[in-house]
């Protein structure tokens, strides 16, 4: 199982994925992702800036992650542990919902953790919807530590931020 940078060519692969990902967060009531978020112009961004990975299976994307040093301004409210380091920022991270279960969402996590440490950031952050309990189980079982919660705008449950110290 390769992980690989995802290209322009792959743009519609992308949005079919986010978009069967959503589908199927709404039809589970969690309302993580809907028609503006993750839309055209956050994908295209992360793929032109080369910080979109994804994982393939059978030539199908199984599963994205991007990855960049942008955070959002809600993470001012929060209080870091690695508040004078290089943190590496999680977003976005997914697998359709074919391939759930299979460990992808862990193997693209530890893809990020590789990642962070190759290029010497000192921590990992991200938030996850707090209405999304499998998410949240798959962050703590690999040893990330709530700093916090956030509200973004339009949500009405809250994201619960998470950190990881990166050791190289």
């Amino acid at each position: 199982m390769e992980i690989v940078s995802i290209g322009l060519d792959a743009f519609k692969k992308v949005r079919q994925l986010y978009s069967e990902i959503t589908e199927d967060l709404q039809k589970k009531k969690i309302k993580q992702w809907d028609l503006f978020y993750p839309n055209r112009f956050v994908i295209k961004e992360d793929i032109k800036e080369g910080n979109l990975f994804g994982i393939y299976e059978a030539n199908q994307l199984a599963g994205a992650v991007a990855l960049d040093t942008n955070s959002s301004k809600e993470y001012d409210k929060i209080q870091w542990g690695d508040f004078q380091g290089s943190p590496l920022i999680v977003h976005r991270l997914a697998v359709h919902p074919k391939f759930q279960g299979k460990g992808y969402g862990k193997t693209l996590l530890s893809y990020a953790e590789e990642f962070a440490s190759k290029n010497r950031h000192t921590s990992i952050r991200l938030d996850v919807f707090s209405g999304n309990p499998s998410a949240v189980k798959l962050y703590e079982k690999a040893g990330y530590v709530k700093r916090g919660e956030i509200y973004f705008p339009f949500r009405k449950e809250p994201y619960k931020c998470f950190e990881k110290e990166i050791v190289s």
